[in-house]
């Protein structure tokens, strides 16, 4: 990507210093630890709370609906302000919505403070990548966003096992506050690193009818909707299958957790077959991990089932998703900021919308009919992503 392309005036790229790498992969390691802190509490809250189970589940779903609604509005916000600006707002706005999480005296309070939380720090994650993409060369871009990623994927894994052990131990509250804290810092530590120079990006809304123009880049945002809706949707109810057995809310959020290891180690090997397989192979691959996941999952709730589950749905993530999120990167090259924000949308909207239409099942325990949806959905997701991306060109 050239520096035109990425909103950089070109000559003017420096390169990413150590503390600057480590402040953009803080940025999004508090993100998904915010993001997926609550999938182990969500039986903890309900009982706390005195609500049922499929309420409690829509202090989820929003979080994943703004989450992924608030995608292009951060996106347009970052190319007109700054990627730094955006993160700072971003973050002290989530800093004290985790914190009236924290506080929140009932469900609607809370779902309230939730869907706060998801609109404020969906601008972290993308916003680090597009500064990565703007400061560093093409010719070792690679590197730093490996470690980002990498982080990212330590944020999921942390997120659920820390929530899992303070809400089993202390008090689901007390997870809120971790978020909360480390936002409030970063907001404050962030004041420092450089902003990148931009060019004028034209008229506000020409990089979307250029995006929405495209029949490519609709069939990605198709894909990314049922993606978000199987890998994420589906992936909310492992914890709580393993509380309905009776296993402590500590051990299933440790073992939710295995999704993030899974998805950190396959990183690796994914980086190492990218240009030896084929997008498309890499897509099948994901594919086949995610189908066998949720089988098992349908076949067996004990721990060791759905711990191989997480393990296998994280790799099926590192496969599948980053290449068709690679995918949406090149489908619209001159709006390439708007193609990512658009398929974020697609994919936690996928995510909220599954969230919601199973909140009811998920409720009355019916988890291995949820998991056998989820493993028959991925045969059509997977090969419709497969023939699409050998196909395009």
């Amino acid at each position: 990507m050239s520096g035109v392309e990425s909103g950089v005036v070109p000559g003017d790229s420096v390169g990413l210093s150590s503390r600057s790498l480590w402040l953009l992969r803080s940025a999004g390691f508090v993100s998904n630890f915010d993001r997926f802190c609550i999938t182990p509490m969500l039986v903890v809250i309900a009982d706390r709370l005195g609500v049922g189970m499929a309420s409690a589940v829509m202090a989820a779903s929003v979080y994943f609906l703004c989450y992924g609604l608030m995608q292009p509005v951060w996106g347009l916000s970052s190319d007109r302000l700054g990627r730094v600006a955006v993160m700072r707002m971003s973050l002290l706005a989530g800093a004290l919505s985790s914190l009236l999480s924290v506080v929140a005296p009932n469900l609607a309070v809370l779902i309230v403070a939730r869907a706060v939380a998801g609109a404020c720090f969906a601008a972290c994650v993308p916003a680090s990548l597009s500064y990565v993409g703007d400061v560093v060369p093409a010719a070792v871009r690679q590197r730093p966003l490996s470690d980002l990623m990498t982080a990212f994927s330590l944020g999921t894994a942390l997120g659920t096992v820390v929530a899992g052990a303070l809400a089993n131990y202390l008090s689901w509250r007390v997870v809120f506050v971790l978020p909360g804290v480390i936002a409030a810092y970063l907001t404050w530590a962030l004041r420092n690193l450089a902003e990148p120079q931009r060019v004028s990006s034209g008229s506000l809304l020409a990089p979307f009818r250029l995006v929405l123009g495209s029949r490519w880049m609709w069939c990605v945002m198709a894909l990314a909707l049922v993606e978000g809706a199987v890998l994420l949707g589906f992936l909310t109810y492992l914890a709580p299958a393993l509380q309905a057995r009776g296993v402590p809310t500590a051990v299933a959020g440790a073992a939710s957790a295995l999704y993030g290891a899974g998805a950190m180690g396959c990183a690796q090997l994914v980086k190492k077959l990218v240009g030896r397989w084929s997008p498309a192979m890499l897509i099948l691959a994901g594919g086949v991990q995610a189908a066998a996941a949720y089988a098992v999952a349908a076949l067996s709730q004990s721990l060791p089932a759905l711990a191989l589950t997480a393990l296998l749905l994280g790799g099926s993530w590192s496969f599948m998703h980053t290449t068709l999120q690679s995918w949406a990167t090149v489908v619209v090259p001159a709006a390439r900021a708007t193609s990512v924000a658009m398929f974020g949308v697609s994919l936690y909207g996928g995510s909220a919308l599954a969230s919601s239409l199973t909140a009811s099942a998920a409720a009355t325990h019916h988890y291995s009919q949820l998991f056998l949806i989820a493993a028959v959905l991925m045969f059509p997701l997977t090969c419709a992503a497969v023939v699409g991306r050998a196909r395009y060109r």
